[in-house]
């Protein structure tokens, strides 16, 4: 079984699991889910791996996934995550190298030498009493 549209339904899934369908409906409702919504999320958490820990094209990435394009793809990670597939790649590629950027586009630490605090909160009020 694979994650592709017409290979990941409830009856592939249920007949993996050697179970009816209509058991599996049962169970995954005691869960408080569904078929749809945990292939969802298996398809979210392995696109979010994938964009973080490889080199695919976003159209590789669509197709592994089951869906019908990168377009396609990139409009729903974007709907789930609040933010593009691109962006989320680059965002994980800076925070594995260190390299986080604030919304004004500078590193924590040149944040904080143009605040003069190295490292520490600018606000005395929040500071640490030793």
């Amino acid at each position: 079984m694979s994650l592709r549209q017409g290979d990941a339904t409830l009856d592939s899934t249920a007949r993996a699991l050697k179970v009816s369908s209509r058991t599996l409906q049962r169970h995954l409702g005691r869960m408080g889910t569904s078929h749809s919504k945990m292939l969802a999320e298996v398809r979210l958490n392995v696109a979010c791996r994938l964009l973080a820990d490889s080199s695919k094209r976003l159209s590789d990435i669509a197709k592994f996934l089951g869906y019908a394009n990168a377009s396609s793809f990139s409009r729903i990670f974007a709907r789930l995550m609040k933010v593009q597939p691109v962006v989320y790649r680059r965002q994980q590629l800076a925070r594995k190298h260190g390299q986080a950027r604030h919304c004004t586009g500078r590193s924590t630490a040149e944040v904080f030498q143009m605040i003069g605090t190295k490292g520490q909160d600018a606000r005395p009020e929040l500071a640490r009493k030793v």
